[in-house]
């Protein structure tokens, strides 16, 4: 018999911008239980973006957008064969995803430190380009190849 389901923990907002959206990206970066580094990565980074627009909250969500996959791939089995199955991606996951990529994609750049990378990588995806742009755009070009596998979506 399987228990209750369990129910998705509330993010609590940052401290400084009062943002659920900063905390998530501070939880992301964070490493090693080193929190106080990585609200500084965050913070640094996010302060950094676009210092003539008025929030900078606002540049992170425009990123975020930038990246949101709408569309991903899951392997499916059917039957000894493997499908890749299209699928369309929850709200929760689209953010999870953004954050992580586009950490990736910062953390991918050698030779930076990371506060000044994430803060490149930002600025990049607010326009729409960058290296988290690209892998969502892989991400939706794989999803688009495999659309005849949609009616196998479970």
């Amino acid at each position: 018999m399987r228990r209750r389901r369990a129910e998705k923990r509330r993010t609590p907002p940052d401290p400084k911008y009062g943002s659920v959206l900063v905390q998530r990206m501070i939880s992301v970066i964070l490493s090693r239980g080193k929190k106080s580094l990585a609200e500084q990565i965050a913070y640094g980074a996010i302060e950094g973006t676009d210092p003539k627009a008025g929030n900078p909250v606002e540049t992170l969500q425009k990123a975020i957008e930038n990246v949101k996959p709408r569309l991903e791939v899951k392997s499916r089995r059917v039957g000894g064969a493997t499908y890749q199955v299209p699928v369309e991606v929850s709200p929760e996951r689209q953010v999870s995803l953004a954050l992580r990529w586009i950490l990736r994609a910062a953390r991918s750049r050698k030779g930076v430190p990371t506060q000044v990378a994430l803060q490149q990588e930002l600025r990049d995806a607010a326009a729409g380009q960058g290296a988290a742009v690209r892998k969502r755009d892989e991400v939706h070009k794989m999803a688009q190849a495999n659309r005849a596998f949609a009616h196998l979506r479970y």
